[in-house]
Formats: C-alpha cells, sequence, structure tokens
C-alpha cells in the first residue's frame, strides 16, 4: 500500500475525475429511471393518487 501513489504515473487524475463523475451521473440517472417505471416507487403517481390529480 506504500506504493499506491503510483497510480496516477499511469492514470491521469483530470481524466479518472471526470470519468468518475459522468459514470455516477448515469448511474444516478438509471436507478431514477428504474425506480420511475416501477409502480411501487414512482413518486410522481404516489403524489398524484395522494392529492387527488
Amino acid at each position: 500500500m506504500s506504493k499506491f501513489y503510483k497510480i496516477w504515473l499511469i492514470f491521469d487524475p483530470r481524466r479518472v475525475f471526470v470519468a468518475q463523475g459522468v459514470f455516477l451521473f448515469l448511474l444516478a440517472a438509471m436507478i431514477h429511471l428504474v425506480l420511475l417505471s416501477n409502480d411501487g416507487y414512482n413518486w410522481f403517481e404516489i403524489a398524484a393518487q395522494k392529492y387527488g390529480r
């Protein structure tokens, strides 16, 4: 573990952080779309039923 810093000699930190940000954004969007497609977790439909819209 003491030589773990050498990983940044192989990978450019800026590209790694940009790629990680893009990946996390796409993962969050996918999770939200999956939840919205499920009747039990679709908060738009639940709110519409609750408030009669």
